[in-house]
């Protein structure tokens, strides 16, 4: 007799399990800041100067003093020019100075004049505008005070993070280093694509996506990845590749595999090697998941579906794959929306509903939520996080997630 099953396990509770398995990796990486995008801040970068390093003009104008220009009409004679990256002499009572977007503002100043303000003369300018003491001047450690951390370590460096690294003369910057993974799919139908063409294509057989999709995702976190292809459905050869994968990965990555079926021998493989729990997971699409550990390697099964492991990715593996590297804050942000559609058949479990945003700013529906269908992901731009027993109807606000989150 089969024993009973297990209730299903609600994915924050699953998440959080999982995330308590996530250890820093240990070792780190020194890589230039051109080649750190992506990457995972090991420690902090404090400013060792502050920015702007002096008082610069934040227009192409005129350098003046406030005293000088109680009225609109006068004339100053202009005494000097100073362009950004040269160091002007001090502004003498009575004159102007020509300066120029990011040029620092020479002492005695007080206010700039954009140049649209004024009206150039032979060697003087004529003052069409009352300054106001401050005046489009941005002070020196207006962005950054020496001595402040502008990146914490666990941050994940984006375009912006680089150019602030650089804007505090950091050159190189000392990142997590990379998770190891091993990736493999199990299943006798999977056939990989350009191995035979479409119409050659026996019964049963189905091209592999999954590999695909996976593969990507995980580069985008940054991970170095191993593919070990796709292992027949026998347990010697499943347990060859789980024994091979351990020997140097951090994570090892299946999908396909996890559920009850007989020719399913992920379970017994890996629980010959290391330890293995199977959850039923309360989301659709997705249910079946698996965690364990094969040596000191960490294993994740996803279920075979493409929508059911792409969105299990998503939620559990991705999260857990940031952890690993020091990121914190690695929940998924998520939006109000205006549902523009109805879904009446509430579900016992959390859905992950498959959607896009319309010309209106609302969200259309995809007609097919079965997960095997991959259309649906390709087609949208997101999903929305639906709770358990819910329906919606037309104008309803929902919870939307977008895949910038999800896949990045």
């Amino acid at each position: 007799m089969r024993p009973p099953m297990k209730p299903l396990k609600p994915l924050d509770e699953a998440l959080d399990e999982l995330l308590g398995h996530a250890a820093l990796l240990a070792g780190t990486d020194t890589v230039t800041t051109f080649d750190a995008d992506g990457r995972v801040l090991a420690q902090d970068c404090a400013s060792v100067l502050q920015v702007p390093p002096n008082d610069n003009s934040a227009m192409d104008g005129y350098a003046v003093r406030c005293a000088d220009v109680a009225a609109v009409g006068l004339a100053l004679p202009v005494s000097q020019r100073i362009a950004a990256g040269s160091a002007g002499e001090p502004l003498q009572p009575g004159t102007a100075a020509r300066i120029f977007t990011g040029a620092p503002v020479p002492a005695g100043a007080d206010a700039i004049l954009m140049q649209e303000d004024c009206e150039a003369l032979a060697d003087s300018v004529r003052i069409n505008a009352v300054p106001r003491p401050g005046q489009w001047i941005r002070r020196a450690g207006e962005d950054i005070t020496r001595g402040a951390v502008v990146l914490r370590a666990g941050t994940r460096l984006t375009p912006a993070e680089l150019g602030l690294a650089a804007s505090i003369g950091l050159a190189q910057l000392q990142v997590a280093r990379r998770p190891r993974v091993a990736l493999f799919s199990t299943g006798d139908e999977l056939v990989m694509p350009g191995a035979v063409p479409p119409e050659q294509m026996r019964p049963g057989a189905i091209y592999n996506s999954n590999r695909f999709f996976l593969r990507a995702m995980l580069l985008r976190l940054g991970c170095e990845v191993s593919d070990f292809g796709i292992v027949p459905d026998r347990r010697d050869a499943t347990i060859d590749a789980l024994k091979s994968a351990s020997a140097a990965h951090d994570l090892i990555l299946t999908s396909g595999g996890v559920s009850v079926g007989e020719e399913d021998h992920i379970k017994p493989a890996v629980e010959s090697l290391g330890t293995l729990d199977l959850w039923q997971i309360a989301m659709k699409p997705g249910k079946p998941f698996a965690y364990g550990r094969v040596g000191v390697a960490h294993f994740m099964g996803l279920p075979g579906n493409p929508v059911s492991s792409f969105l299990t990715f998503a939620l559990l593996v991705r999260p857990f794959v940031l952890r690993l590297q020091g990121v914190q804050d690695v929940a998924p942000q998520s939006m109000a929306a205006r549902a523009d559609f109805a879904w009446s058949k509430a579900d016992k479990r959390r859905e992950f509903l498959r959607v896009r945003h319309n010309a209106t700013g609302g969200l259309d529906l995809f007609d097919n939520q079965s997960s095997g269908v991959l259309t649906s992901a390709a087609w949208g731009d997101g999903v929305v996080d639906n709770p358990a027993g819910q329906t919606i109807a037309p104008g309803d606000t929902v919870r939307f997630i977008a895949f910038s989150e999800l896949l990045s």
